[in-house]
């Protein structure tokens, strides 16, 4: 498969620059797997999608304010750092720029000297840096102090409520970028899903480049998925093994959070608990052993995200979709709509055509 198998048309003025009021007003494209039929919904309808004895299984994750804004402290030259993953108390991997400038040695000031970044050595196999910052007191006070909500570039309105950019349910800061699937939630909505016998549950990865990092290879499986850290503590895995064995599905809210079920599952299935770096990539033709349905926004062509929802779908029906969802005026990405895909237990293979089996 070639990267540019997964190209579909999308007219500029359907990218969503608001999120929906109320959350779950958005619009939901329902699509059966099986037989292959689309439903046109709204997010709230999802209740009559899933059963009780059924798993929802949530990403909590929290974004932090990771973009900073400030100057070069030799020549006063704007820069931007946007923080990608902690390393530890100091050190973070992130994006910079203008990157040229920012040589390994040179120091970034925020806040009038309040926070102060030193570049270290670059990453080549990510395009990013590793940075040291310098301060007195609490680093995640003077984050929240100084530090921007990171808005995907394709979002040019300004978000009047950073919690926008947060899921309803949102606790362990760390990501750089939302697990956009899990907006559509409100309170009310997870307790009327409780109240109907289906389990929420958390798990966690930290949404970091991986996530969004464009496929710069013809071939589709050369590209490597930068490392994210994931964890399914063991509450979480004997509850969604629990409800598998009893019948009930799993049922991911966004591809984050098939990614960490992906990563902590056996080949039958069987969930792990567990902590970790993730670099799971997941396209047609790889074995879905763990969830049976996804809750998903509509992403970027050519993305990793719209091969993952392809390795559900298959590509040619993934992108039928696709076409139905512009055709539709469905809002694409962070802010979007979203889709549901049903389907029966995993595991199971859907190769580039779309075939199903349970290899």
């Amino acid at each position: 498969m070639k990267t540019a198998d997964f190209d579909y048309f999308l007219p500029e003025e359907l990218i969503a620059q608001t999120p929906m009021e109320p959350r779950d007003h958005s619009r939901l494209l329902v699509v059966h797997r099986q037989t292959r039929t689309l439903e046109h919904r709204h997010f709230y309808d999802i209740l009559e999608y899933l059963h009780p004895g059924d798993a929802l299984v949530v990403n909590e994750t929290r974004v932090i304010p990771a973009r900073l804004l400030g100057e070069k402290e030799d020549t006063g030259v704007p820069v931007e750092v946007l923080l990608l993953r902690r390393e530890n108390t100091t050190d973070w991997e992130a994006l910079v720029r203008p990157g040229r400038r920012l040589k390994p040695g040179s120091f970034c000031s925020f806040g009038s000297g309040l926070l102060r970044c030193e570049m270290l050595e670059n990453i080549p196999e990510t395009g990013g840096r590793r940075v040291r910052f310098h301060f007195d007191g609490v680093f995640e006070e003077l984050l929240d102090r100084l530090g921007e909500m990171p808005l995907p570039p394709y979002i040019h309105e300004k978000l009047e409520d950073p919690e926008r950019y947060q899921t309803v349910y949102a606790k362990q800061e760390g990501s750089a970028a939302a697990p956009t699937a899990g907006l559509h939630f409100t309170p009310e909505l997870l307790d009327q899903v409780r109240r109907k016998g289906i389990t929420v549950v958390p798990v966690l990865l930290h949404v970091g480049l991986g996530t969004f990092r464009p496929v710069k290879v013809e071939d589709v499986s050369r590209h490597e998925m930068h490392s994210e850290f994931c964890q399914v503590t063991p509450e979480a895995a004997d509850t969604l093994n629990h409800l598998r064995a009893a019948g009930g599905r799993i049922v991911c809210v966004g591809t984050t959070s098939v990614r960490t079920l992906e990563t902590m599952s056996d080949d039958d299935g069987t969930i792990r608990p567990g902590a970790g770096e993730t670099k799971i990539f997941i396209y047609p033709g790889v074995k879905i052993k763990a969830v049976d349905a996804l809750i998903t926004n509509f992403h970027l062509p050519q993305s990793t995200l719209l091969m993952l929802v392809s390795a559900f779908l298959g590509r040619e029906f993934a992108l039928d979709v696709y076409r139905s969802a512009v055709q539709e005026r469905y809002r694409f990405f962070s802010f979007g709509d979203a889709m549901f895909i049903e389907g029966n237990q995993a595991p199971f293979l859907i190769d580039e055509n779309g075939v199903y089996s349970r290899e």
